[in-house]
């Protein structure tokens, strides 16, 4: 006799079978999921470096649209359309290099004669050397200094950031910092700061040997109380929120589209140079690798703007210390020393847990490659260069 099936068993049986269909489908669409995953490349990570902080370069399709596509894998060597995308952000950042440079040395000296030929005609009596004398002692030159960089240099970062399609918000949202390691990098750039000061003498006595100066001598400026306040408030505070917003917030981010070791090296370089003389640019180039490393560790440029803050000041203190007496001068060398060596410490323990972004070949080929190809990056590099040469040159 025949085993007789009821309805309600045939109707288990189906819903027992159905939901089996339904789990192997879902484990074949995961898998197929899986699988178009690994074979594409990630858009905020299409070079696949390890070592390289994921998220800060942005999306790379901008420059690559296929990525989006299913199975694309970015090619060892970038074609015409992508240098042509990619080189767009390094003249975007040669550009704004450029109009910085302008409009903060331009106009400098445009201001600069035209306050000296009101004064002029106010005071026909005085003589030429005698009005250089008093704007330059005073807080006129002082005030022009800190009003044109605050303009410029805020007002190039804001076009570069809108010209290259980065929200400014992004440059700010900081994440895993915290007081410590505040201290930390601080701690690092004093150490910095010794070194490039011992290196930079070494460099002007050789220079010297040859007749040149590669020490600028800035005694006379602002000597009024009110001049001196400007100069501090400039150098301490001013200048170090201004300069990480152009240098670490605008172009760190412009150049590390697709290599983040180029970034930190060239916008280094460009931070040092755009100070116009030895001492600074080797202060400026090595202390802006580290600045360049922590925005990219925290994604911000508040880190950065702490540390920039903290050396500023204290290089300002320092200078007004050494002009004390022998004995205050020998308690603060040895108190210096002690803190270079705290922060050779602290600098070795940052590195040694946070190391620079290595470049892959894919990316090597991406980088100073491409950006070579761009006018506005090598008319950059050149201006600064050139004028450098020039200030140490018109110092012998």
């Amino acid at each position: 006799m025949e085993d007789y099936i009821s309805s309600d068993e045939h109707r288990a049986q189906v819903t027992a079978l159905n939901h089996e269909i339904y789990e192997l489908t879902q484990k074949l669409e995961q898998k197929e999921f899986n699988e178009i995953s690994a074979a594409t490349s990630d858009k905020n990570d299409p070079f696949e470096n390890p070592t390289e902080y994921k998220g800060f370069s942005g999306n790379y399709t901008k420059i690559l649209p296929e990525l989006g596509e299913y199975g694309y894998q970015v090619p060892l060597e970038p074609d015409y359309s992508e240098r042509k995308r990619l080189r767009k952000f390094y003249s975007i950042g040669g550009w704004c290099m450029i109009f910085q440079f302008i409009l903060t040395t331009g106009g400098g000296i445009l201001l600069m004669n035209l306050i000296f030929l009101i004064l002029q005609m106010l005071n026909p009596e005085i003589s030429g050397m005698i009005l250089h004398e008093y704007m330059a002692g005073s807080s006129i030159l002082a005030s022009l200094n800190m009003l044109i960089y605050l303009v410029f240099n805020v007002l190039n970062s804001l076009i570069g950031l809108k010209w290259a399609g980065i929200k400014p918000a992004s440059i700010i949202a900081t994440k895993d910092f915290s007081f410590g390691k505040a201290v930390q990098y601080c701690m690092a750039a004093l150490f910095i700061w010794v070194i490039s000061i011992y290196s930079s003498t070494a460099i002007n006595d050789i220079f010297s040997k040859y007749g040149y100066d590669t020490i600028i001598n800035n005694s006379g400026m602002g000597e009024t109380t009110l001049g001196l306040i400007i100069m501090t408030v400039y150098t301490c505070i001013i200048a170090p929120i201004t300069e990480e917003l152009f240098f670490r917030g605008m172009l760190l981010k412009v150049f590390s589209k697709a290599n983040q070791r180029f970034a930190i090296f060239s916008t280094a370089i460009f931070f040092g140079l755009a100070h116009g003389n030895i001492p600074q640019f080797l202060l400026a180039f090595m202390l802006g690798i580290l600045l360049a490393h922590i925005t990219m560790r925290h994604n911000s440029i508040i880190p950065a703007v702490i540390v920039h803050i903290f050396i500023n000041t204290f290089s300002t203190m320092f200078g007004a210390l050494s002009k004390a007496e022998t004995t205050i001068v020998t308690i603060v060398m040895l108190l210096l020393f002690a803190a270079a060596i705290l922060g050779m410490i602290m600098l070795i323990v940052f590195t040694g847990e946070n190391k620079l972004p290595a470049t892959t070949p894919k990316q090597s080929r991406r980088g100073l490659s491409v950006a070579i190809g761009s006018l506005s990056f090598c008319t950059a590099f050149v201006i600064q260069a050139l004028y450098m040469v020039y200030i140490i040159v018109s110092n012998s």
